[in-house]
């Protein structure tokens, strides 16, 4: 009777600490601004970068120019003051909460400098004069159809990354991290790194 009971007690046990069948997987936790409200898509908030890339206490900002080219712009490094407002815009529109490790398009706003081009980031590729293959963060991606990031946790806060999910033709492309690269005209370009910036959110 006690060999039964004891046997029961531990099939119990072990049935209580499995998932119930056809329960739904956690969602990802939601991205909160700096005054701890939730991220929401079309909204404009401004994207604060902090070190590694400076001792300065006040963090900078993100902003578009022409380097190289008319239009479209790039994605730069700029004071806090200067920076320009954006939004996120999860794969899936219906969703209006930003989520961690969630595949979204980051925009600014339409740009009067280039009217007839779209403020979706999208990669560009470049051949460095050491022979790398370098990759900087510009405008011109087309809503919806790849050009995905991601914002995922980092020290206390966020950081930026390039790591496609749901694009078939990217899938094989390496995740890697949104940093900054300073080119020899001294432009402080947007670019995938192995060092990231962290990144916080404030509401515009």
């Amino acid at each position: 009777m006690k060999t039964t009971l004891l046997a029961f007690v531990l099939l119990f046990a072990v049935i209580s600490s499995q998932p119930l069948l056809g329960a739904a997987e956690a969602s990802p936790d939601q991205v909160v601004d700096t005054s701890g409200k939730v991220v929401r898509a079309g909204v404009n908030y401004n994207i604060l970068l902090s070190m590694p890339y400076s001792n300065c206490r006040s963090p900078q900002g993100l902003g578009l120019s022409k380097i190289g080219k008319s239009c479209p712009l790039d994605v730069v490094v700029v004071d806090r003051y200067h920076s320009l407002p954006l939004r996120f815009v999860p794969v899936n529109p219906k969703k209006g909460v930003i989520r961690v490790s969630t595949d979204l398009n980051i925009m600014f706003p339409p740009n009067i400098t280039c009217p007839h081009h779209s403020t979706v980031w999208k990669l560009d590729h470049f051949q460095g004069s050491k022979g790398h293959l370098l990759s900087f963060v510009s405008t011109g991606g087309v809503k919806g159809s790849g050009n995905w990031f991601k914002i995922e946790k980092y020290g206390g806060a966020y950081k930026l990354v390039y790591c496609p999910s749901v694009c078939h033709s990217c899938k094989h492309d390496e995740c890697e991290n949104v940093g900054m690269f300073v080119d020899e005209k001294g432009n402080h370009r947007l670019a995938l790194s192995a060092v990231p910036f962290q990144v916080k959110i404030l509401k515009d």
